[in-house]
């Protein structure tokens, strides 16, 4: 059982250094949202951060502010949840498919 055990955990520190290098290249890659036919454009990182936001001139009428923040929340909700799919992807590629509570 002994060598079960350390078979296991070795298995385990490899899981982990694996994962630790996945982590740092997610934050090197970005995926990019458009809203508004690209009026609004979000591009966020694999560490699910939004890196840069950028705004057309056209997209910004004073008179209807709530249609910008609408666009600006649409493309910042897809571009979070494209990044939490391509890093869920890349973490089920070294667990295995394997459910791993808090790992994101």
């Amino acid at each position: 059982m002994g060598g079960n055990m350390s078979k296991m955990m070795k298995q385990v520190q490899k899981m982990q250094s694996d994962m630790a290098k996945m982590q740092e290249e997610l934050a090197k890659r970005t995926l990019e949202s458009t809203a508004g036919g690209g009026a609004v454009k979000v591009v966020a990182n694999g560490k699910q951060e939004i890196v840069s936001i950028e705004i057309q001139p056209e997209a910004v009428d004073p008179e209807d502010v709530e249609m910008l923040q609408d666009l600006i929340l649409s493309a910042v909700n897809d571009a979070l949840k494209q990044a939490q799919d391509m890093a869920n992807q890349e973490m089920n590629k070294i667990t295995g498919g394997m459910n791993i509570p808090g790992l994101f």
